[in-house]
């Protein structure tokens, strides 16, 4: 793949990492690495939107749906289109196994969907494993064309709140809603040190969720080229990481530091109840049977 220069994503993370409102002294709001943590009242959206309106940014998403998870995709683009980058051009790229079953919805101007046949696969670790090779060789054949960001979800999620360009940097991570506030011990990494996940008990910075992850394509195909290529050195040994996909975004988080960390807001479940410090759960997990749904 042909990466284009990123002299723009440089320069708008370092405005933006400049331009954070501290009003928030109750949540941590910078990493020691400078990067912002995006909570409610630490951003001025209508100063990025208009950064980002100048910049003609397009934005594009991609979603899993394969077998069971088709039920999902209807919620995730109608509250998409009522909640997701409003005003700016967004590409949905839905990579599914069964293309009937994705919903003809009525799209706003400027936002497109496209659908992406792809197999099915027999175990649903299987299918969050090798969306890692997918997201990635599209990106090389299509999308390093198409869009400047991509935001990586999945499918069972839908959004309840405002998700804008607040979120976009070179890339990012979310922190897991279960572990935001917790110690690292408690971090549920890969801890085999045989394993191409492994992360040291006495290592990790925070714990990142799989469900949501994205950057400019350029970052997003170096991230999933690494994850890919964990997966099969793992696959070699004949094992996986504990948490699949997401171990090994942990362990490339862990040397690949984001630039910016999404609170989580952003991926909110709530099984964790209704924390104070969560003020607006922008994006939250459908509530399901997940051994149904995964069997």
């Amino acid at each position: 793949m042909t990466c284009r220069p990123s002299k723009w994503s440089s320069v708008f993370g370092t405005v933006l990492t400049l331009s954070v409102v501290i009003w928030r002294s109750d949540v941590m709001v910078l990493t020691p690495w400078l990067a912002p943590i995006i909570w409610n009242g630490t951003y001025n959206i209508n100063i990025l939107n208009e950064l980002f309106h100048l910049r003609r940014v397009r934005i594009g998403l991609t979603v899993f749906v394969i077998r069971k998870y088709k039920i999902f995709i209807k919620t995730l683009l109608q509250t998409a289109e009522r909640f997701f980058m409003a005003g700016h051009k967004v590409h949905y790229y839905v990579f599914t196994d069964d293309v009937k079953a994705i919903p003809n919805i009525t799209l706003k101007e400027g936002r497109h969907l496209v659908i992406l046949n792809i197999s099915g696969y027999r175990r649903w670790q299987d299918i969050t494993m090798r969306r890692m090779q997918l997201i990635r060789d599209y990106i090389s054949q299509k999308l390093i064309d198409e869009v400047d960001y991509l935001v990586c979800l999945d499918a069972d999620l839908k959004f309840r709140d405002d998700v804008g360009v607040e979120i976009l940097s070179d890339v990012f991570g979310v922190i897991h809603p279960g572990f935001f506030s917790k110690s690292r011990d408690s971090f549920t990494n890969e801890r085999r040190n045989y394993s191409a996940g492994y992360i040291p008990k006495d290592e990790g910075d925070f714990y990142y969720t799989g469900c949501f992850f994205g950057g400019t394509v350029e970052e997003v195909y170096k991230l999933t080229d690494f994850c890919h290529n964990a997966m099969m050195e793992d696959k070699a040994k004949n094992i996986e990481a504990l948490w699949h996909d997401e171990s090994y975004l942990n362990k490339y988080f862990l040397y690949h530091k984001p630039t910016k960390l999404l609170s989580p807001e952003y991926a909110w479940n709530d099984y964790y109840g209704s924390p104070v410090v969560v003020k607006r759960k922008r994006l939250v997990h459908v509530p399901k049977d997940y051994k149904k749904v995964r069997d």
